[in-house]
């Protein structure tokens, strides 16, 4: 099947983000933006894991319970996500990198599945990781799910309401194409970051330039916690 036209500029900026900010975590080096490629070491756990002011959100192991203001760890396995039911805590917590590429993760696992699977996984079937490595394995898979996910659709599928089912989202009042539209703007957005940057730039040192450039790649919304 061939893709519909106003398909392929959105799949080429899913596929020139997916592939920077893989760069940017895995390594061994990134286009700097002119076509010089920059070495980039790998990410490590501690700065996965890694908070950077009081209070963060984050991945947990479940048996230490969430971290502050959050009430839940969300999904199965050993780690889970900080999480609360709304409402949410406002001003809202800083997220470390592990949270966003868990979360950016998952909404992409789950898409998938609510787009051309099987519409029933949720974030209790989620399994957040540990440590970096797994982490990027679990983008990687998610984010080959939903390429998949974006290959199937023709346009009639574009222009279809609910073609996606996700639950936590405006999925199901949107015609596709908007949801495309918006899962790039998650992957690759700019309104996080400015946050980061400021709030990064008054608690950190010499970790500020690497931990901001992959909150740049990263940017799962900070101020939207359901989508």
């Amino acid at each position: 099947m061939s893709l519909p036209p106003r398909l392929i500029p959105l799949l080429d900026q899913f596929d020139f983000a997916r592939l920077r900010l893989r760069q940017r975590m895995a390594g061994p080096f990134v286009d700097s933006g002119n076509g010089t490629d920059v070495g980039v070491e790998a990410l490590t756990d501690e700065e996965y894991l890694w908070e950077p002011v009081p209070g963060c959100w984050s991945v947990r192991r479940r048996v230490d319970g969430p971290g502050p203001q959050a009430t839940v760890l969300t999904g199965v396995g050993d780690w889970g996500r900080d999480a609360t039911p709304p409402p949410h805590p406002a001003p809202p917590p800083f997220t470390t990198i592990a949270w966003r590429l868990s979360h950016l993760s998952e909404l992409m696992t789950l898409r998938a599945d609510h787009t051309n699977g099987s519409h029933s996984l949720t974030r209790d079937d989620y399994r957040s990781s540990g440590d970096a490595a797994s982490a990027i394995e679990a983008f990687d898979a998610g984010a080959a799910a939903w390429r998949e996910a974006l290959l199937a659709a023709d346009d009639k599928a574009l222009d279809t309401v609910g073609h996606s089912t996700y639950p936590h989202g405006s999925d199901p009042e949107d015609p596709f194409l908007d949801i495309v539209w918006w899962v790039n703007q998650e992957g690759s957005g700019t309104d996080s970051v400015k946050v980061t940057k400021s709030r990064l730039r008054s608690v950190v040192g010499r970790r500020f330039t690497r931990v901001a450039a992959l909150g740049r790649a990263l940017c799962a919304r900070m101020f939207d916690m359901t989508t």
